[in-house]
């Protein structure tokens, strides 16, 4: 299958666990390529967000440690940054200050930014993947570079019984070109 399908079928497969919800820009309205993978999503399933980045990954830190298993979509790393307080200091070291009692599990799906067919500039397509893993301790960073990874990276971030939550980073360009 290509890259776009099988982030399709990803979103598919999550939006039929009772615990799933998905949150973020251009989620419930149209806007990135992102918003075409999650059709197939109910619409009780997506909360469309404001443009506040560290707001959206905080509410995502309390509905996991309410029980759901929210996906938490940032279109790009740039954007996920904005985010980096509740990423670094507060997902990714809870289990640890609270010595395991809570460990929630968010899913967060970002991508590096599409530079074809038009280059939106080094604002939007930046790639932070090992950076950010060398500040988490507990979140892992999986990067999604070829169709066949998807699904399972999906799979493997829902499925986990480690405690961890797990960042998905996707590549623009493979929306139109795998």
């Amino acid at each position: 299958m290509r890259y776009a399908e099988e982030l399709k079928r990803a979103m598919e497969w999550l939006s039929a666990k009772p615990d799933t919800l998905f949150l973020g820009q251009a989620v419930a309205c149209p806007g990135t390529a992102m918003t075409n993978t999650l059709a197939a999503v109910p619409r009780s399933k997506l909360l469309e967000m404001p443009v506040a980045e560290e707001l959206q990954l905080g509410i995502s830190v309390g509905l996991a440690l309410n029980g759901s298993v929210p996906v938490s979509i940032y279109p790009r790393w740039n954007f996920l940054l904005l985010a980096a307080n509740q990423l670094v200091n507060h997902l990714d070291k809870l289990p640890l200050y609270s010595n395991g009692e809570y460990s929630p599990k968010v899913i967060i799906r970002t991508s590096i930014g599409s530079r074809r067919p038009i280059d939106p500039q080094i604002q939007h397509t930046g790639d932070f993947s090992g950076a950010f893993r060398s500040m988490l301790s507990t979140v892992e960073v999986l990067v999604l570079d070829e169709p066949g990874q998807v699904f399972p990276a999906y799979e493997k971030a829902y499925d986990r019984k480690d405690g961890r939550s797990t960042i998905l980073v996707e590549y623009g360009d493979h929306f139109c070109e795998k």
